[in-house]
């Protein structure tokens, strides 16, 4: 399948400095398109990141919902996960059927009511599950999502996963023959071997990471991804260790 690489540079909920820098570097390695210009990061509540970044959010959800109608898959770069709110209801539309693949140090899974940053980039999957109103939809059946490197997780977040049935993988062979949408915090991996905004130790070696895109490619049908939170200075590590994807 024909694949639409794009990169946004414009600002959802980066907080820090070098969100764009990080991004910029990944999409000029691998030749992607680059939409949009670096925002000032902001240390927002999730409402004003809303209100602030839909432009950018809308543009997030288009590269999907152009790309899917089109029959590409989307692969899209972006600073930080808070695109997912308007990126997976549209993978929802598209792909029914489709799982969610979610690799990524942090479950992004709290709400209004449980988070303690109000940090719209940890809130950004419950949104798109529909645990709370973010403007852009949802639509995404949280049993549907997949997650497997995340070890960062707070009390009401667990809570809430374990209600919502989120599943956590044990082993790749159980994503045999499933249709995927791959969702790719590089903060999945070990921050030792790629740095992070918030870093949580024990992640994966980007080896790790590698082999398991590469069982997922073979294994599995990949309908379309998104790759956040690249660092500067590490955007061969990343690109090495995600090139599965864009084979």
């Amino acid at each position: 399948m024909e694949r639409q690489l794009a990169a946004l540079l414009c600002r959802t909920s980066d907080r820090a400095g070098d969100a764009a820098t990080g991004t910029r570097e990944l999409a000029e390695l691998l030749g992607a398109r680059i939409i949009g210009t670096p925002g000032t990061p902001q240390a927002l509540a999730f409402e004003d990141d809303l209100r602030r970044s839909r432009g950018c959010l809308l543009e997030a959800g288009g590269q999907v919902d152009d790309a899917l109608d089109a029959g590409r898959m989307p692969i899209l770069l972006a600073g930080e996960c808070s695109i997912c709110v308007a990126t997976l209801p549209v993978v929802a539309r598209h792909r029914p059927a489709a799982r969610v693949l979610w690799l990524d140090a942090h479950a992004d899974f709290n709400t209004p009511v449980t988070t303690a940053s109000r940090h719209l980039a940890g809130m950004c999957l419950a949104g798109a599950c529909g645990l709370w109103d973010t403007g852009f939809g949802a639509g995404l059946d949280p049993a549907r999502v997949i997650m497997f490197g995340v070890r960062d997780v707070e009390g009401g977040e667990r809570v809430a996963l374990d209600r919502a049935g989120v599943y956590r993988l044990e082993q790749p062979a159980q994503l045999e023959g499933m249709e995927l949408f791959v969702h790719i915090d590089l903060d999945v991996l070990d921050p030792e071997a790629h740095p992070a905004s918030f870093p949580a130790p024990g992640g994966l070696a980007p080896e790790a990471l590698l082999e398991l895109l590469a069982y997922v490619d073979g294994a599995a049908t990949i309908v379309g991804a998104e790759i956040t939170s690249a660092a500067p200075g590490y955007a061969r590590v990343a690109a090495t260790a995600i090139a599965p994807l864009l084979a």
